[in-house]
């Protein structure tokens, strides 16, 4: 049996209080049948004795340590100087103290002091027996003062002085505004000048090494950048020729927004590449596209490009083939393509069956390489690195509503070898219990369609009752297109009132089995989901139980959710470059790049089937509630709408809630935010609208982690009603809606 790995996530609560954080530990076991005993190698026994004698003669080195002395450190401790020379201790250690190897440690000390500003720093050393004593002349620590550029007459100053203090300030923290003189940073940063100038056309451009002047009477360094600018050049003309298949003007459209950038030779060396996509993307799988240009022969800083086209002929698919698989069956592999099989070529399609197959988890690695065939026709050669399929963990938290939690996993995602995952939990909190087993085929008959099964049990103590349920659930969907998602379930449940303190007239059945059938849809497009959302998303479900199907009770029930999420700033410019890294832009674009301004909307209604219904006919449990870190954050988890005279929370039959947010970066990872929230609950869903409308404002701290963000709000009750608290603090993970 083989530990696999072992890793921090965080998980949150699936009954209906997504506020909760857990801390998910998960050791994967996987174990394999081998249908033969191994055999002994032969010269085994000699290499394990070889072995012997290198680990005991590297545990004999590792005994001895160089005694090191330093003298005349006063800015730094012994314990940061050996921290800074960690690698060259270890090499003394290793291979024991010599003239060479002492004057490398006191280079790279001597070199650790004019990282931090100390530009006159001098380090020497002398050898004493098995001792080596550094003997440090600190001096003192020059600051950075006025960073001037001479010649720079097409870029603006606050632009070049960013790229000239990057490197320094890559180690310290944005905000500080003082950062220590390093002549070495300092040279870095003017080829950044350099490089950033050539971006931008200046292909003769001529940046001098910096100017230094030491104030007289103070600790600090101007510094000069000599700038020859030249000329700026642009795309001229732009010519085809050769087998280009589409007309000028269709070609001249894939490249538009490079000519309308300064001509680099790297912007260049990009119009084929771009072209190229645009014809495979067509099935030209053998395209060869050559873009050449002289700026020697440009006008007014314009120059012409010719652009050899050599098209090709158009590729279709063939079959697929894969190696490397030992326990998943290769028709799982070879069944996600066959649906290609005779189509005209496509990389994009092959990269969305590839993300697809990693998606499952069941690989580390996949390749697919396209081999050309008999008959211009492409044939898909797969190599695939299997992942660990057997996994054990469990998880432990802290959710504001549910308290602490306990719970364990285990999941196999490629049962039989067929790659249906199978998954079983369990989890305790302080409010009850939960169990689950989950059966999935991300590919229902080797189709497009996903199907899920899933039984289990839990117990929940609400503020006023406690319920038993079991049940098990029945889920088939379809992607139908890259952002529409749309589904089918067909649920069972029986639901047991175990023990309550309100009242029976306002519980509704104690004792029940519901029986829905339901459809769902979803239109996601976000760009990243989970860590930085952007764009919009709609969904929405609709449930009906009736006596047809099995249910005790009748209703139908719809819900439906809005969300917005606008990032600022535009896109970088620099190619490669992440806006919130890009120098280009000031310290505030940057910091306002990574801004986040959130809307968000629901509605849900639930409404009795048959006879005329009262408020609180419907079971207690198949009301909506609102409330808590997910809804209107001035109120507890479930505490806003109607109760009764003890303050339990009723539920209600019609709800709303808006939501309004904008988060912002304070430091690293952590993050401000601020929001607004409003909404209701109805008790009854034969008079909807928007009365008795609740509110709420309030601030938070965010740690964005890669799976979604720790939230702490407190939200404020602007008006609070007679027994209701003036606000409430809620802790939880993921976004708020």
């Amino acid at each position: 049996m083989e530990i696999f790995a072992a890793w921090l996530s965080i998980s949150s609560d699936s009954v209906k209080m997504r506020s909760v954080l857990a801390v998910l530990i998960t050791i994967a076991f996987v174990s394999e049948t081998r249908g033969q005993s191994a055999l002994t190698e032969p010269g085994r026994e000699e290499r394990d004795k070889a072995q012997q004698k290198v680990e005991k003669a590297q545990q004999k080195t590792a005994l001895r340590s160089t005694a090191i002395d330093f003298r005349g450190e006063a800015a730094f401790n012994e314990k940061d100087l050996r921290t800074a020379l960690k690698e060259q201790i270890t090499t003394l250690d290793q291979y024991g103290l010599t003239p060479a190897r002492a004057d490398d440690v006191a280079f790279f000390l001597q070199l650790y002091y004019r990282k931090h500003g100390y530009a006159k720093a001098d380090v020497h050393y002398a050898i004493e027996g098995e001792r080596l004593r550094l003997d440090i002349k600190e001096g003192p620590q020059y600051t950075l003062g006025v960073t001037n550029f001479a010649g720079n007459s097409h870029e603006p100053t606050d632009k070049l002085f960013d790229y000239v203090v990057g490197p320094t300030r890559e180690r310290y923290s944005k905000l500080q505004k003082t950062l220590p003189f390093v002549a070495a940073d300092v040279q870095e940063g003017a080829d950044l000048v350099g490089r950033f100038y050539v971006a931008e056309g200046f292909l003769e451009v001529k940046v001098d090494p910096p100017q230094y002047r030491y104030r007289e009477g103070a600790p600090v360094v101007d510094v000069t950048v000599p700038i020859t600018e030249g000329r700026q050049y642009f795309f001229g003309s732009i010519s085809f020729s050769g087998t280009t298949i589409y007309d000028p003007s269709t070609l001249r459209g894939q490249i538009e927004d490079l000519l309308k950038q300064p001509y680099t030779d790297a912007r260049v060396a990009d119009l084929p590449r771009r072209l190229q996509a645009y014809f495979k993307q067509r099935g030209y799988y053998d395209v060869k596209i050559e873009a050449t240009g002289d700026p020697t022969t440009a006008v007014n800083g314009h120059v012409p490009v010719q652009i050899a086209v050599s098209a090709g002929p158009i590729y279709h698919f063939a079959d697929s083939t894969v190696t490397g698989l030992q326990r998943l069956r290769p028709s799982y592999v070879t069944r996600r393509f066959s649906s290609l099989d005779g189509k005209t070529y496509s990389p994009e399609a092959v990269d969305e069956k590839f993300r697809m197959l990693m998606r499952t988890g069941l690989f580390n690695l996949l390749q697919i390489k396209p081999v050309p065939v008999d008959g211009n026709r492409l044939r898909l050669d797969i190599t695939a690195e299997e992942a660990k399929s057997k996994e054990f963990g469990f998880s432990v938290g802290y959710g504001s509503y549910v308290g602490a939690i306990v719970g364990a996993s285990y999941r196999d995602r490629d049962l039989f070898g067929y790659g249906r995952p199978l998954t079983t939990s369990a989890e305790v909190n302080q409010r009850g219990y939960k169990g689950e087993i989950l059966w999935e085929d991300p590919f229902l008959f080797d189709t497009d369609f996903a199907f899920k099964a899933r039984v289990g049990a839990l117990t929940f103590d609400f503020d006023g009752y406690s319920k038993f349920e079991l049940g098990g659930r029945l889920e088939l969907s379809r992607k139908i297109t890259k952002t529409y998602e749309a589904g089918l379930t067909f649920s069972v449940r029986h639901v047991e009132i175990t023990s309550a303190d309100i009242k029976p007239k306002f519980l509704g059945d104690t004792s029940y089995f519901v029986d829905t059938i339901g459809f769902n849809q979803t239109l996601d497009l976000r760009k990243s989901p989970l860590v930085s959302p952007r764009g919009l998303v709609v969904d929405n479900t609709v449930d009906l139980a009736l006596n047809g199907l099995g249910s005790q009770i009748e209703f139908v029930r719809a819900t439906g959710r809005a969300s917005y999420y606008i990032g600022f700033g535009e896109e970088s410019q620099a190619p490669g470059v992440a806006l919130a890294e890009d120098p280009n832009r000031s310290a505030f674009q940057r910091w306002y790049s990574q801004t986040l301004l959130a809307f968000g909307a629901r509605m849900g209604i639930i409404h009795v089937l048959g006879n005329e219904s009262t408020p609180f006919d419907l079971p207690i449990d198949e009301r909506f509630f609102n409330g808590g870190g997910t809804t209107v954050r001035s109120f507890d988890e479930r505490d806003l709408g109607p109760r009764d005279h003890r303050g339990n929370p009723l539920g209600g039959e019609f709800f709303t809630v808006f939501n309004a947010e904008y988060t912002f970066p304070i430091y690293g990872e952590l993050q401000g935010a601020v929001f607004v929230d409003a909404g209701n609950l109805l008790p009854s869903s034969e008079d909807p609208g928007f009365q008795d409308m609740r509110y709420a404002i309030g601030a938070g701290l965010r740690y964005k982690l890669p799976i979604g963000p720790i939230r702490l709000d407190y939200g404020v009750n602007p008006d609070p009603h007679t027994n209701e608290a003036e606000g409430a603090f809620h802790f939880s993970f993921g976004f708020a809606f």
